[in-house]
């Protein structure tokens, strides 16, 4: 899974636009824009998704989900839970 969040920041950290993410992947524009339009995890076509996820891994971005330990090398960002009480949004 990956939410929206971390595709604008893959893409952040690739350098790259929406409309370079849809060539990569093999999809539309739209269906990138509706992606990184979704509130917290995406959804949308497996198949969409799927691409989209192999074309930022063969990029070199290592998505990594809740608690779990990044295996790579590399730098990268990571989102930490904030403290109770911070609100940043």
């Amino acid at each position: 899974m990956i939410t929206s969040a971390q595709m604008r920041a893959a893409r952040a950290l690739l350098g790259i636009d929406q409309r370079r993410l849809a060539e990569l992947a093999g999809v539309s524009v739209p269906t990138v824009q509706r992606m990184e339009a979704s509130n917290g995890t995406v959804r949308g076509m497996i198949d969409s998704l799927t691409r989209v996820v192999e074309a930022l891994d063969r990029a070199g971005i290592e998505l990594i989900g809740d608690n779990a330990v990044s295996t790579g090398g590399g730098r990268g960002v990571r989102l930490k839970q904030p403290p109770p009480g911070n609100d940043f949004s």
